[in-house]
């Protein structure tokens, strides 16, 4: 590989390590305002990765190449390694205990807002841990928003940005400067987080724990402050709020910035809403009558709770209020099947995304049509966008490895020594960036806390893979890439 590119790619991951160092300090005012020593841990944390990061930056400065293919794809894979390295330090050096498979685990689920945990007493941990899974997960969002609005497209991988949006009068870019774009994401970011810590405040939240809740609830993230989730609460006022805050943030923040900024309710005719909404109200609606009608729960508590965790599932949010797994096995099926779902491209959201599953749609139904008029032309569509063989063979290659991987990460997980729905419900669930997945020891009231290390190293690599389109880690094992 051109060595000025290896230089480069160094020095901007050099310069997202002082953020974080920066970053570190937060949780250190934390522990500090709380009384609690840990503060010196964050301290050290900081000043070591802000030291590390200096002399990198300093030594590697040059002149920045043009962007290419190439360089994105080496950029956003080490971005994303920094990141997480940096990440599990302090989880490494707190007083829990941490192996660093786990403290990497914990760092890679807050940055990919996936959600799954190898903490246990999480109502008891020291304030600043707790605090700093919440930042992690919540600039980890920042740069997931990033990855699928401005960087992935760029490179011809996933992001709905290669779509137009479905104006009636405009063919234009949302905002003529990239500047003014990243400002107004930052503004309707920092205003959903804002307005959801208020939300669950006003419903009964301590200040510490709303805060919390809304950094990892508007990233999708689904990290708690207590081991029961939401369950703890025993609120359904929270589980209402935090229905609606997961739902918002699995919209594109594309469509979110238009609509709040400039008002474009055209925005929300994009297919991959009405395709989320209606599985989402579907499978909510679903589950809430099957728990009505098999445990007696009454209708409207049912509904809350049902919509609750569908919403977080599909959201690729994590949280839970309850053992939906002893619901029935109606909702352990259901369950499954949302996580390999998602949300929007476009937002925090993992999972397959709606919009694959438009276009997965409309290429079978084109294919079944061309079978009875086999010299007929079906072009295939998204809304009213016509979509190239490019595109639908990016969401077929996307699609294909996704099951692949699940497949050979469930393998993986089984000759390590974990069952079937262990296995393979973990795999989907860090594939998909979900969180939770189905069982005894990893599902909705369980964590990661007894899987070993060498599965969670697994689930980690899976959790990259996933929240970075799989495609983009993957082209790094060709051969082809690194020639000059």
């Amino acid at each position: 590989m051109n060595a000025n590119l290896f230089r480069s790619s160094l020095y901007v991951a050099a310069l997202c390590g002082l953020y974080i160092s920066i970053a570190m300090f937060v949780p250190a005012f934390v522990d500090l305002y709380y009384g609690n020593p840990d503060w010196r841990l964050f301290a050290l944390s900081g000043s070591l990765v802000g030291g590390v990061s200096c002399a990198t930056a300093m030594a590697m400065r040059g002149t920045p190449p043009v962007f290419t293919k190439r360089l994105g794809f080496v950029l956003v894979n080490l971005l994303w390694a920094v990141f997480s390295l940096a990440g599990a330090i302090p989880f490494y050096l707190s007083p829990l205990g941490l192996t660093f498979s786990q403290s990497l685990f914990e760092s890679i689920s807050a940055i990919t807002t996936t959600g799954s945990t190898v903490i246990s007493g999480l109502d008891t941990t020291a304030p600043g841990i707790l605090m700093w899974r919440s930042l992690l997960c919540w600039l980890g969002g920042i740069g997931i928003v990033a990855l699928g609005l401005f960087i992935l497209p760029s490179l011809h991988i996933g992001g709905m940005s290669i779509f137009k949006l479905e104006s009636s009068d405009t063919n234009d870019k949302p905002f003529a400067k990239l500047a003014s774009f990243t400002r107004a994401f930052m503004a309707i970011y920092v205003a959903l987080t804002l307005s959801c810590t208020i939300a669950y405040d006003l419903a009964g939240m301590s200040h510490f724990d709303a805060l919390n809740h809304a950094m990892s609830t508007v990233a999708t993230a689904g990290f708690s402050t207590h081991d029961a989730s939401f369950a703890y609460f025993d609120n359904e006022q929270l589980l209402v709020i935090g229905t609606i805050f997961l739902a918002v943030c699995s919209l594109p923040f594309s469509v979110l910035i238009l609509l709040s900024i400039k008002g474009r309710l055209d925005t929300l005719r994009d297919p991959q809403i009405t395709v989320f909404l209606g599985y989402l109200a579907g499978m909510g609606t679903a589950l809430g009558i099957y728990h009505h009608l098999r445990n007696g729960v009454p209708i409207d508590s049912a509904l809350i709770h049902s919509f609750f965790n569908i919403t977080s599932i599909l959201s690729t949010g994590g949280f839970a209020s309850d053992d939906y797994t002893l619901w029935g096995p109606f909702a352990v099926a259901l369950a499954l099947f949302a996580t390999f779902m998602g949300g929007c491209s476009g937002s925090t959201a993992g999972g397959i995304k709606a919009y694959r599953f438009v276009i997965l749609f409309n290429v079978v139904r084109a294919g079944l049509k061309r079978l009875i008029y086999p010299n007929a032309i079906y072009p295939v569509r998204y809304g009213r966008t016509p979509v190239d063989m490019e595109v639908q063979r990016g969401v077929f290659l996307f699609v294909t490895l996704f099951i692949f991987l699940w497949v050979i990460g469930t393998l993986g997980m089984t000759l390590i020594g974990y069952d079937l729905l262990t296995s393979s419900s973990a795999v989907v669930t860090a594939l998909s960036n979900t969180g939770p997945g189905i069982g005894h020891l990893i599902g909705p009231v369980g964590n990661f806390s007894t899987i070993s290390d060498p599965a969670l190293n697994l689930l980690s690599l899976m959790m990259l893979l996933g929240r970075l389109e799989i495609l983009t880690v993957m082209v790094l094992l060709l051969p082809l890439f690194w020639r000059n």
